[in-house]
């Protein structure tokens, strides 16, 4: 994978690097936030090789490359000039976000950061659970310094959280971990006897609420909200002489004793409320939870809403050591992931899937489900059908016998260590026994029924013995043929004057300078994309052809003016059906190239993809011819 064209080729897509409010990345996606989000090129991006697909949630577009995100994020940051853009969190909020959005990216954004950290102490501590169940010398000094290095993120998760809320709300950093390390200061825990008890002191004569907020989520995130608003007033307020010494002075002196005085016992009062009521949904229907998670997880990663758990997930883990909101439903929903991509390699005869789905089933068994979600299963219905079913049985079972996580990870056999907990082996056995019933499941199910592939003749050159001589047409299938979508002249795509169609990047095809405006269906198929600014439409033919016809060069920076469309996505269409009709003397006079690429986007199910003849072409006309 060229990993700077492909940078390119999203920069162009997402609308310049000047359109860019934020952008950070997860373990699989590139996460940006859009300044207008309408002029990114979505059926693009989305047919672009090396990009799984597209997802928006929480106020950020999301580019799902998988295990080699890092490469494309780096390659992106060494072509943004501003170098500090790919670093520093969004300033500027999309205009049409809703609250919801807001707090799935405001999640998000704190969140994503610091779970590195939270993860690789779980797995000590699991490491440590598995030597203590195997005779581990609890009071050896080894055992006692990596208990506490284990220990430590979780711990001090309030200083990681107060830094990256105070880069997410734009507030000075290392006064919010100032004022969380007070909220942490072996002075102040002193005070405390019993951290589930309730204790007074007092700060100026007012009564001091003492509370326990090592392992806490809310209480710092309430200090940090009010640190930006005190800074906001304080910039206003001082005078630029005194603005130096005095704003964090008063910043100290007055956030953190309402911290301690205010926010802080809020946000233990509303924590414990809300382990209280997940421990009672867990006594009365704990098979509920993680077989909802189970069945519907791979929706939830698809928009972002799994981030949602998270604080569940770390108050549940500060509090009783332990959690079920996510983990024993995350763990079969994985597994069947992984069961579902590597049900579909094996069955599968097209060698470009076949090498997707594999390496992408091993990774979701492993614990990294994305590239399996987006590369695979999202792509086939049914497929995506048995994975939730699969997980969802898996899960049921998990949550009848109580089957908990002992750390925060990534569900998957590399993670299991999490499962294991003080009581024994019977956890982990119980979570392999959902696994297990997650993979039968789904691979059953997408054999039998969730993936089907066509007949083809596979008599064909791999079987040729060596000296054996072969003709031309035993070893190629029928030729299948394009029609051309509109009247004009036909050119090789190589004569596109856009490196990204004319190297095909996005996929093999030819391409037709329109003599008039109005397109019609190349194929007979299903309308797979009608991307909102009307100058594309993607197609997947009644035979396997994933085509895109993209009419223009830059065109989607008309935001649909000056075109017309006649269908609609999910929408079936004969060939010759009218797709859109477009001013084309006006797109010209604009300032754009009308020069109509069409592509076949999955190159890689044909040996050859060719302009049938240059030349002037009528529409239905066959334009290219593959084999």
């Amino acid at each position: 994978m060229d990993f700077d064209k492909l940078a390119d080729v999203i920069l162009k897509g997402i609308g310049g690097e000047e359109n860019i409010a934020g952008f950070t990345h997860c373990a699989t996606r590139l996460r940006f936030t859009l300044k207008d989000e309408s002029v990114a090129d979505e059926a693009t991006l989305k047919n672009t090789k090396g990009i799984l697909g597209i997802a928006k949630s929480g106020g950020q577009f999301q580019i799902i490359i998988g295990n080699e995100v890092p490469k494309a994020y780096g390659a992106i940051q060494g072509k943004i000039k501003d170098s500090a853009v790919g670093e520093k969190e969004q300033k500027i909020l999309p205009k049409k976000m809703k609250i919801s959005e807001r707090i799935f990216d405001f999640v998000s954004a704190i969140f994503t950061p610091v779970l590195p950290a939270i993860i690789g102490a779980g797995l000590v501590k699991s490491v440590l659970a598995v030597a203590v169940l195997l005779g581990a010398d609890t009071e050896s000094m080894t055992y006692y310094f990596l208990n506490f290095i284990g220990d430590a993120p979780l711990y001090f998760l309030p200083v990681m959280l107060a830094f990256t809320a105070a880069k997410k709300l734009g507030c000075n950093q290392f006064l919010a971990v100032s004022i969380a390390g007070a909220m942490l200061h072996p002075n102040y825990t002193a005070l405390i006897t019993d951290a589930y008890s309730i204790h007074f002191s007092s700060f100026l004569g007012i009564p001091v609420t003492l509370a326990s907020y090592s392992s806490s989520v809310i209480p710092v995130l309430l200090m940090v909200f009010a640190l930006k608003y005190m800074e906001a007033f304080l910039e206003k307020a001082l005078p630029k002489m005194v603005k130096f010494f005095f704003k964090p002075l008063l910043c100290l002196i007055i956030v953190a004793p309402v911290a301690f005085i205010v926010l802080g016992p809020i946000g233990f009062v509303v924590g414990v409320g809300i382990s209280t009521a997940l421990n009672m949904l867990n006594t009365y229907a704990g098979w509920l939870v993680p077989t909802i998670i189970g069945a519907v997880y791979p929706l939830m990663v698809t928009t972002g809403m799994h981030y949602g758990l998270v604080p569940f997930m770390m108050q549940s883990l500060a509090a009783e050591g332990f959690e079920t909101i996510a983990g024993p439903g995350n763990l079969p929903s994985n597994i069947a992931q992984g069961a579902a991509s590597l049900s579909v390699a094996i069955k599968t005869r097209k060698k470009e899937l076949k090498q997707t789905a594999f390496t992408t089933g091993v990774t979701a068994v492993l614990g990294i489900t994305e590239p399996a979600l987006f590369g695979v299963t999202l792509k086939y219905k049914k497929v995506l059908a048995c994975v939730m079913l699969g997980g969802g049985i898996g899960g049921f079972y998990a949550g009848i016998m109580g089957v908990k996580c002992f750390s925060f990870c990534s569900p998957g056999l590399l993670s299991l260590v999490a499962y294991i907990g003080p009581d024994g082996w019977m956890n982990l056995i119980h979570s392999c026994i959902s696994m297990i019933i997650a993979f039968a499941v789904t691979f059953g199910a997408v054999w039998m029924w969730g993936y089907k592939e066509e007949d083809t003749d596979d008599n064909r050159t791999e079987n040729v013995q060596a000296g054996e001589k072969t003709s031309v047409e035993e070893n190629v299938l029928p030729s299948e043929g394009i029609a051309s979508p509109v009247n004009g002249k036909a050119v090789p795509l190589s004569e596109v004057p856009d490196p990204t169609f004319a190297e095909e990047m996005l996929g093999k095809g030819a391409a037709v300078e329109p003599s008039e405006g109005r397109f019609y269906a190349p194929v007979s198929g299903t309308i797979s994309t009608v991307f909102p600014t009307k100058h594309a439409i993607g197609i997947t033919g009644d035979k396997g052809e994933e085509i895109l016809i993209h009419v223009g060069l830059d065109t989607v920076q008309l935001d649909g003016k000056y075109f017309e469309t006649a269908v609609s996505e999910g929408q079936h269409v004969e060939t010759g059906t009218l797709l859109l009709t477009c001013d084309l003397e006006k797109v010209r006079e604009a300032g754009y190239k009308t020069i109509t690429p069409v592509i076949v986007t999955n190159p890689e199910d044909y040996p050859a993809v060719s302009l049938t003849r240059p030349g002037e072409i009528k529409a239905g006309e066959r334009l290219i011819s593959l084999k």
